[in-house]
């Protein structure tokens, strides 16, 4: 055996070369491990240093496989391994991706399209195992436009007729806060803003539920109200140390983004809660505000069906996150402060205002040509009745003129 190499599999020695075919194979004759193919389907430096090689490198399989196909199948790979995805969910990521490259649309797209594909492909896979992946983790490990991905991820979906389940929040609320920087101490981190994580999913998860029960999810992203129900449930836990702290910072001190319309949510979401304060007693006293409501979250979120149904009416639609009829909400509170709030999404309570195209209004130069109707429309005192009388009669003849006033 040239070079005196040994066999991977036993390590003996005992190298034989064998012919298959034409083609010189070097097997090991005490295990009958294969180590190489042959000059013909090795190359000298995987002979020497006794490495396998895999039929699409030693093969003319690539051959039917342009570059940039090549490149994406690598990149949908890669980016499996670093979400640390199951084996099984790489093969299908790769599948999607060489089913959805056979469609010239996607072939003869663009390299940014393309680009995104590989998340989408991997996407797609992650919510068909009910695995917590959201779109905004993919833009941001692309550093792809959102807009892009979403349109992307629908066109893959229609093209290859798949059946995409929805993202489930339990699911997405466990991964995603597990990831928060404030539940453990350290340095940099106060120890007053440090909490249990068990305590903070727990509640989380609560307020998650009540925003979906309230309108507040559907249609939307999930990252945003789960940054804001994360942020009140911290904050209602010690409410005494940490009603200081903004959601700004708070994202900071978690090491996280702060999705854009987190802000607004978290608005939405402490409007619903005082819609609800307002129908205990002892709290119609206390006179809440957005701050203050976050001492009585607990309470508000023991008796959430009840006092969602008091205080949006009884006789609504459920919402889409209800377990029986009228326990849904949703209306943003102080729509109507006397009396009960629809039950209706956001976006039907305020729809986007459409403005109507208003056709400019025609030059006037002073030339147009008036009828008689028109200027008899202007004639005020009987001395312009008059004037027009002998007007008309020196012109065109006599002619029928209003009678003065």
């Amino acid at each position: 055996m040239p070079g005196g190499g040994r066999c991977p599999e036993c390590g003996s020695a005992e190298l034989v070369e064998d012919s298959h075919y034409s083609q010189s194979q070097l097997v090991c004759s005490d295990c009958g491990c294969v180590l190489t193919e042959g000059v013909l389907t090795t190359t000298f430096s995987d002979e020497g240093n006794l490495r396998e090689v895999a039929y699409s490198r030693s093969t003319g399989e690539n051959e039917q496989v342009s570059r940039s196909q090549q490149r994406g199948l690598r990149r949908v790979r890669d980016l499996c391994r670093v979400l640390h995805l199951p084996s099984t969910f790489e093969d299908t990521a790769v599948a999607y991706y060489q089913q959805a490259y056979q469609h010239p649309g996607i072939r003869a797209a663009r390299l940014q399209k393309k680009e995104v594909l590989v998340g989408c492909c991997v996407l797609i896979t992650c919510r068909q195992h009910n695995w917590p992946l959201t779109m905004g983790t993919i833009c941001t490990l692309l550093y792809a436009d959102l807009d892009v991905v979403s349109g992307t991820y629908m066109q893959i979906v229609k093209l290859l007729g798949l059946d995409v389940p929805s993202l489930c929040l339990a699911d997405l609320v466990k991964s995603y806060c597990s990831s928060f920087r404030l539940f453990q101490a350290s340095p940099a981190l106060p120890a007053k803003y440090v909490e249990d994580r068990e305590k903070v999913l727990s509640r989380t998860l609560q307020l998650v539920e009540l925003a979906d029960e309230a309108w507040l999810v559907t249609g939307r992203r999930p990252l945003p109200i789960v940054t804001a129900a994360t942020f009140l449930a911290w904050q209602s836990l010690r409410p005494a140390d940490r009603l200081s702290c903004s959601l700004t910072r708070f994202c900071k001190l978690a090491n996280v983004d702060l999705p854009y319309p987190a802000s607004s949510r978290l608005q939405e979401l402490v409007a619903v809660l005082l819609r609800m304060a307002g129908q205990l007693a002892w709290l119609q006293v206390l006179k809440l505000d957005k701050r203050s409501v976050v001492k009585h979250i607990g309470d508000l979120l023991q008796h959430r069906r009840t006092l969602l149904r008091k205080a949006f009416g009884d006789e609504a639609p459920p919402g889409p996150g209800s377990k029986g009829a009228g326990s849904s909400a949703s209306a943003l509170p102080g729509e109507r402060p006397a009396g009960p709030a629809l039950l209706l999404p956001p976006c039907m309570l305020k729809p986007p205002k459409r403005i109507c195209p208003v056709s400019p209004a025609p030059a006037v130069t002073g030339d147009e040509n008036i009828s008689d109707s028109e200027i008899e429309q202007y004639l005020r005192t009987p001395q312009e009745v008059r004037d027009f009388q002998r007007a008309q009669a020196a012109g065109q003849g006599p002619a029928s003129a209003p009678n003065p006033p």
